[in-house]
């Protein structure tokens, strides 16, 4: 039996997320609605901290003491579209750390489909506690800074 990863997996420092597109993800000429990769990406992030907090469930404890009701919340985003999605394609949404500063991360993300790069995105994404933006604790930070060492080394 194969075993089905819901949240994808952490592979070299890197989160890889499959998604399939869905009739409901493309728009009326069959290609995915540009908005929809957003979606996408926003599983592969949610995935990638949830998949830090699952191998490391002593590390969200510890922040949770540190910045009760943490939140990333996005800061911005730059997109790049380079080739279109149809419906029935498979993609892997890749993220990744690309900058790890005191209350922000920047993660880097790909859709690919295959060897194609379908859309790149910088993505700057603050921690927040009570409202306003913190410095992201220090267990947090150094679990994604090991990541971000593991895709840089």
């Amino acid at each position: 039996m194969t075993s089905i990863l819901l949240d994808g997996e952490i592979r070299d420092g890197r989160h890889v997320q499959v998604v399939r597109v869905y009739y409901e993800d493309t728009d009326f000429t069959g290609i995915v609605y540009h908005a929809n990769y957003l979606r996408f990406m926003e599983r592969g992030r949610t995935n990638y901290l949830r998949l830090i907090g699952a191998d490391h469930r002593a590390l969200f404890e510890a922040t949770e003491k540190e910045a009760p009701g943490f939140a990333f919340v996005v800061r911005s985003m730059n997109l790049d579209f380079l080739k279109p999605a149809r419906m029935d394609d498979v993609l892997d949404i890749v993220t990744e750390p690309a900058e790890v500063k005191g209350a922000s991360v920047t993660l880097s993300q790909r859709v690919m489909r295959g060897d194609d790069l379908i859309v790149e995105a910088q993505v700057r994404v603050a921690f927040i506690s009570g409202g306003r933006a913190r410095p992201i604790p220090k267990p947090l930070r150094v679990a994604m800074r090991a990541d971000f060492d593991a895709v840089n080394s």
